[in-house]
């Protein structure tokens, strides 16, 4: 398939072997959340290479002083629930003091369509660079919705940074569709999505898994 500039697929090693054992059915949850956490850090130091920085105060080493460095931008983190919650952690390691907005969206049975059920943005955004959190894109219907959202509560696809760890080829060229202007930051882009709306080999039913749930 044809890729934008927009779209940033990890060439990283580390990357694709966590990413290999993480398909693996048969791992435990408790290792599911691990490998996830690990992806997160390793996408999210990736989505991050560009970022702003700014000249904070004089700082002294013990031996010397020198000029400290801070990110200038401020950042907002957006889990997609609820297997997004599972990128949160990895994310906050690298920006402790970010925002964590929640949104709630689910893909109806039949239709595979969004349906919103939660959504705790506020009035109107307080940040710069925001990181959509969602470890797949299927049918590209959430993640399309959920830009949707963000881009009605007033951020510019600038500032849209959407991360996951596989993508179906049918889902992102849906995603770059509708929103040619956000960067998009995966481990994997696989071929086949089946009848049911779920990638094929990807990782299985993710919030499942996560969580130990059926």
């Amino acid at each position: 398939m044809t890729l934008n500039q927009f779209v940033h697929k990890s060439q990283h090693p580390i990357v694709a072997t966590k990413l290999s054992q993480l398909r693996d059915k048969d791992q435990s949850s408790k290792t599911v959340r691990e490998l996830t956490h690990d992806l997160s850090l390793l996408l999210g130091y990736e989505a991050s290479f560009n970022i702003e920085l700014k000249q904070g105060p004089q700082l002294f080493s013990g031996y010397g002083t020198y000029s400290s460095m801070e990110i200038r931008q401020k950042v907002g983190l957006v889990p997609v629930l609820r297997s997004g919650l599972s990128f949160v952690e990895g994310f906050l390691n690298l920006f402790p003091e970010a925002p964590v907005y929640h949104l709630g969206i689910y893909r109806e049975k039949i239709s595979h369509q969004p349906v919103e059920y939660y959504n705790n943005l506020p009035d109107k955004p307080d940040i710069d660079i925001c990181y959509v959190l969602d470890p797949v894109i299927a049918t590209g219907n959430t993640a399309v919705a959920t830009v949707n959202m963000l881009k009605d509560w007033g951020l510019l696809g600038s500032q849209i940074k959407f991360v996951t760890m596989v993508a179906s080829e049918q889902g992102l060229a849906q995603l770059q569709k509708e929103h040619d202007d956000i960067h998009i930051y995966l481990a994997a882009i696989d071929k086949a999505l089946d009848s049911n709306g779920y990638i094929n080999p990807g990782i299985g039913d993710s919030g499942n898994r996560l969580w130990n749930t059926i």
